[in-house]
């Protein structure tokens, strides 16, 4: 099953659950041998804290998610220059040693973006970050014997292998920040206080007649919000995404064949 309809049918289950839980309240309240008239303040307080918590709750989830987001975003175009900065700086190599290690590069990029073309299938998109690990360390070998052969610049290993090194170090941060996701309980417990609240409002309106209109607006907002929230989450999967910000990569690798 794709993570969009995994997504879906968690908000579908958050906003059937609400509902079911609203009917629930009303029920239970309506069933009291003596129902009070009004409520009472201690139940209200109690109301109002568990709706206040389900607010922060949402808004740290989604702020989370947000941030994430951009971070990366921001990633894909530090790995981006860091490729480009590498590959201008093969230059200062011996000429001899440019066209290995420059064909090196652009396997390497062509390997980058195979990976996340991949993600969807995890054994795939491992065995291709294997491959970009090995051209990683195909490219830092064949860098650092040309850096010591004649013909090289001088300050060649100085300036190429720290640029190399921030290439390698952008692609493992990448792979560690798409595995960064708020811990599972806090989803859980998003569901649960949606649940509960819901359970409140139901009780709350057991005297009048149930408002369904009201309540599908009200379950349906927060269903989306925590499909929104999911969505964001996960970017590589659903319809909020970073795939267009591969285009920097791609257009780093149309450099590459249009220069040496």
């Amino acid at each position: 099953m794709s993570s969009v309809l995994v997504t879906f049918a968690l908000a579908t289950l958050l906003f059937v659950g609400m509902l079911v839980c609203f009917q629930l309240g009303r029920r239970t309240r309506q069933t009291e041998k003596h129902p009070k008239p009004s409520v009472e303040p201690k139940s209200d307080a109690i109301e109002a804290a568990v709706f206040g918590l389900l607010g922060l709750l949402l808004a740290f989830t989604f702020f989370g998610a947000a941030d994430r987001f951009d971070t990366r975003r921001a990633l894909i175009v530090e790995e981006a220059n860091a490729i480009g900065a590498g590959y201008l700086l093969v230059d200062l190599l011996p000429v001899e040693a440019q066209p290995d290690v420059r064909k090196a590069f652009r396997n390497y990029v062509d390997s980058r973006l195979e990976f996340y073309r991949r993600l969807s299938h995890e054994n795939e998109a491992e065995e291709e970050f294997a491959l970009s690990e090995k051209l990683q360390k195909q490219i830092w070998n064949r860098t650092v014997t040309g850096s010591m052969a004649p013909g090289a610049h001088p300050d060649a290993g100085k300036l190429l292998l720290p640029a190399l090194n921030s290439m390698i170090d952008t692609a493992s941060t990448r792979k560690v920040a798409m595995k960064m996701h708020p811990p599972m309980i806090i989803f859980v417990m998003l569901f649960v206080f949606a649940f509960v609240c819901s359970l409140f409002v139901g009780r709350g309106v057991a005297r009048f007649k149930p408002d369904w209109l009201a309540m599908c607006i009200f379950a349906g907002v927060l269903a989306l919000a925590v499909y929104v929230i999911l969505d964001i989450e996960y970017p590589r999967f659903g319809f909020i995404r970073v795939d267009s910000f591969d285009q920097v990569l791609v257009d780093v690798r149309a450099q590459m064949d249009d220069g040496k």
